[in-house]
């Protein structure tokens, strides 16, 4: 007999051969015969449909024929999920109009908007300012540093042209190239910021405080600064430099001959000179090149006798003070004032006094001090 006897499962019974002994020795199980296997084969049915009937209290027998019958509820949802499943039909065109002209949509639930408070308006804008990478300018923190850096070097480089050069060559150098001029006084005020103070602001302060008839000589005056500020005072203030880029500035050499009256008096006596028309001369860290002595006596030159000779230079530039001041004194002017408060530059004033007449073999060996003037070098970056 099977361990596990199913209905409907059989196996085919394969003959048992007898064996020479005696079937009352043989310990061997004798099959069943045909009529108890089919019997008991009956029974296994039954119980099995019985177990069946009892856990789920129906008849295995029509279990498969018999079907659910769906409620009408169930009916509904299942009519619902098809119509669902399937494309929405096409309106009309009037069905269509008449339908968005009837219909709103939904109202948007409103947002609240927190007014912010100025600090916090203030600090939003300068966030916003500092992530911006393309600013009104057209050019980042980086670009601006990198084009700052361009200018202070190109700024040096004509610095030191300027100061190891005659006037003569710096002026055609200028005059060969245009931006040559612009660039150099662009890195010059950029340098100026980091002084306590500018000594153009220097002189503006005090000449403002002169008569209105006062004719004012500015020598290298850059972007003419001092004519911009006093000129609409009504006073009169004569610039001149290498280039001439706005209407103020008269393009010339100073240390050449300026296209103003005077002389430097006659053989044989002290004086003057004649037909001067300026009241006070200006170098405003103007004495620059090899040959910038020419334009001291260019200057007593032009002044009026007890003119005003007014200097601005950089302190590290004086080999010896005194010696200076003496070479300006040999020129015809006396020291008035002295002023090194400044750790900058140095300020000092002088005035026009008689001198001889000399000629010019006597010119040249005075004029040959160029030393006691260094050249202003700024560091390589």
């Amino acid at each position: 007999m099977p361990l596990f006897d199913v209905s409907g499962w059989s196996l085919p019974e394969a003959p048992i051969a007898e064996s020479p002994t005696s079937s009352s020795n043989s310990r061997k199980r004798k099959r069943p015969d045909s009529d108890a296997s089919s019997e008991k084969k009956i029974r296994s049915e039954v119980n099995l449909e019985k177990i069946v009937k009892t856990l789920t209290g129906k008849s295995t027998a029509g279990s498969k024929k018999q079907k659910t019958k769906k409620t009408p509820k169930q009916t509904s949802v299942d009519v619902r999920k098809k119509n669902i499943s399937l494309p929405m039909p096409l309106k009309g065109t009037s069905e269509r109009l008449t339908e968005s002209a009837t219909s709103l949509p939904p109202a948007k639930k409103a947002k609240t908007k927190h007014k912010e408070s100025g600090s916090q308006e203030s600090l939003v804008k300068s966030i916003k300012a500092a992530e911006d990478p393309q600013p009104k300018d057209g050019l980042t923190t980086l670009q601006k540093n990198m084009k700052q850096n361009l200018e202070g070097a190109r700024f040096r480089l004509i610095n030191e042209l300027l100061y190891k050069n005659d006037s003569i060559e710096a002026q055609r150098l200028m005059l060969e190239d245009p931006t040559m001029y612009n660039d150099y006084h662009v890195g010059f005020r950029h340098q100026v910021q980091s002084w306590p103070t500018n000594p153009v602001d220097h002189f503006i302060s005090i000449l403002a405080k002169y008569p209105k008839k006062t004719v004012i000589a500015d020598l290298g005056c850059g972007d003419a600064a001092i004519a911009r500020n006093l000129v609409p005072e009504g006073m009169s203030v004569l610039s001149f430099d290498f280039k001439s880029d706005n209407s103020f500035v008269i393009e010339t050499d100073i240390c050449g001959k300026l296209p103003l009256p005077g002389s430097e008096g006659i053989d044989g006596r002290p004086s003057h000179g004649e037909g001067h028309i300026v009241d006070v001369v200006v170098f405003s860290l103007s004495l620059m090149g090899t040959n910038w002595p020419k334009s001291i006596r260019e200057a007593w030159r032009i002044l009026k006798p007890d003119g005003e000779l007014r200097i601005a230079e950089v302190a590290s530039r004086f080999s010896d003070m005194n010696k200076f001041i003496a070479f300006i004194s040999s020129i015809g002017f006396r020291l008035i004032s002295k002023d090194q408060q400044n750790t900058h530059f140095t300020l000092f004033e002088f005035k026009k006094v008689t001198r001889k007449y000399r000629t010019e073999e006597e010119w040249s060996k005075i004029l040959a001090q160029v030393h006691l003037l260094k050249p202003c070098a700024y560091k390589r970056r």
